[in-house]
């Protein structure tokens, strides 16, 4: 886990050092949680909306996308149940005056087990190789099932405090399991008392006129109080879905692990509408769909995994999330919520109006029910480069730092170089350049030994590089460089473009979602 930790640092100082992301206002050193994209994070993270939109809009005819307003009527968020339930249950540690969430300390100590467990069965697969029965060992080695029973009885404990909302229970959890503050080393912990995420704001011209108003916590409601508009002028019929990518913000106490919590951040959510009594199966449906479009990325299929809610929210009958191996361990990168019709029952008894639906092949109104895909964009961008970021050693005894990003995502998709300044050679790579630039995303380069400029296209994922040398100029021919194998190619200039073309096509990508 340590080794781990250190590869995660140095991710970090990779994504500045390379122009992915930025600290937030830095040369005022700093606003806590909140970061810059840089101009190949911007790419990279247009990419992934991309892709998700297309994923959606493109392969499913019953979903069309909506963009609401940041800024909604304040009744919107107490008919949701924002401004009385939006909370998370936090303790101080008196000595170093930091703050936590009480869940995540226990969810931590739980993770603590499974390692101790997952430590037990790699030392076994190492003794016993090949012959090796990994489910065998789990059901009768002492330590495992030691270990096992630990880790059960906590988490029967945290999962009854967590849905009683019992705060005492969870800091009697935290002193019981000895769990002391990271950076004083005490437990010398204050009382688990809840607190509002929304940040809350004025509207008015006046200060007799004010209003209070929030910036939204999330996109969800921004479509509900709009199905009924996207309903009708698009005269879509159950089941349909309305797609949204947008801000969001929360007051995030305990905001770390660099952009995977952050207080502004960007989502992409669908809610999918449909008949009553049809919910669980559609849950399930997109459970599966969802899973299929982070696994066609290719970064491994073990990195992935289902996690059910233990507490499930105020507004949902089944909730699980997709999660993806981090450098600190399995976590949440999208949400899959079957939301029953709890938002849009809230808003019409709120607003005063009726806002069912009225479906002609039964001839009769009824309040939809709602599966919600939600995922953050910036968790999407830190896994794929978690999942990416290779120190690789080669065999001549050199070493790089590579992306092995999925090329479709990648921010530049081939980079230009001539071997040297001069003799026409900067002439013909322009040429060149500004024939494939409308097809693709180019970088020209030209500083530097060629060697050099392969290692910082390397950095930055560039999944193809084309020199263009001396024989260039006699047979209209140069080399292509493929990122991950390094191979090199001789190849035709009137070629190049339908060989990358292919490689980092959306469709490509979409396809391997069928």
């Amino acid at each position: 886990m340590a080794q781990q930790e250190e590869v995660f640092k140095r991710l970090v100082s990779h994504c500045k050092e390379y122009g992915f992301v930025f600290p937030s206002s830095e040369i005022y050193d700093g606003l806590a949680a909140v970061y810059d994209y840089g101009q190949n994070g911007v790419e990279l993270k247009n990419n992934i909306k991309k892709y998700w939109w297309e994923s959606m809009t493109l392969m499913h005819e019953n979903i069309v996308g909506i963009d609401s307003s940041i800024f909604m009527h304040p009744t919107i968020w107490k008919a949701s149940g924002h401004v009385d339930a939006f909370n998370d249950p936090l303790i101080d540690n008196r000595d170093s005056k930091k703050r936590y969430r009480a869940d995540v300390l226990i969810e931590e100590q739980l993770a603590k087990i499974e390692d101790k467990i997952n430590k037990e069965v790699e030392k076994a697969a190492k003794r016993f190789g090949e012959a090796f029965d990994e489910a065998k060992f789990r059901e009768t080695n002492p330590r495992v099932l030691e270990h096992q029973a630990k880790w059960n009885a906590l988490h029967q404990r945290y999962s009854d405090a967590m849905n009683a909302t019992n705060l005492d229970e969870l800091k009697q959890i935290i002193l019981d399991e000895g769990i002391v503050c990271p950076i004083s080393g005490t437990h010398n912990w204050t009382d688990v008392r809840q607190f509002n995420l929304m940040f809350s704001t004025e509207m008015g011209s006046t200060a007799d006129s004010n209003m209070k108003v929030y910036l939204r916590p999330e996109t969800a409601q921004g479509i509900f109080v709009n199905y009924l508009n996207v309903q009708k002028t698009g005269r879509m019929k159950i089941p349909f879905g309305i797609a949204q990518i947008g801000k969001a913000f929360r007051n995030e106490i305990v905001a770390r692990q660099f952009i995977f919590r952050m207080r502004e951040f960007e989502q992409m959510e669908m809610q999918f509408f449909v008949k009553p009594g049809t919910e669980l199966e559609w849950f399930d449906k997109w459970k599966q769909t969802r899973l299929k479009w982070h696994k066609a990325l290719g970064l491994g299929d073990n990195k992935y995994r289902f996690h059910d809610h233990e507490k499930l929210a105020h507004y949902a009958n089944a909730a699980t999330d997709i999660e993806f191996e981090m450098p600190f361990g399995f976590k949440e990168v999208e949400g899959i919520h079957s939301r029953t019709n709890f938002d849009l029952s809230q808003h019409e008894k709120y607003c005063g109006k009726s806002i069912k639906y009225f479906d002609p092949e039964t001839n009769e109104s009824y309040t939809p029910y709602v599966i919600e895909t939600s995922i953050g964009v910036d968790r999407t961008f830190l896994s794929i480069l978690c999942g990416t970021f290779e120190e690789e050693q080669l065999e001549n005894g050199e070493s790089r730092v590579v992306l092995h990003l999925p090329a479709t995502l990648a921010p530049v998709k081939l980079a230009i170089m001539p071997l040297v300044k001069k003799d026409g050679l900067p002439e013909k790579a322009r040429e060149i350049m500004d024939d494939l630039k409308f097809s693709f995303k180019c970088q020209y380069d030209e500083k530097d030994s060629i060697g050099k400029r392969y290692r910082r296209q390397d950095a930055i994922g560039t999944p193809f590089c084309c020199t263009i040398d001396h024989d260039t100029l006699k047979d209209n021919c140069v080399t292509l460089r493929n990122r991950d194998t390094m191979q090199q190619e001789r190849i035709p200039i009137e070629k190049l473009k339908e060989i990358v073309s292919k490689e980092v096509s959306f469709t490509e990508l979409l396809r391997k979602q069928i």
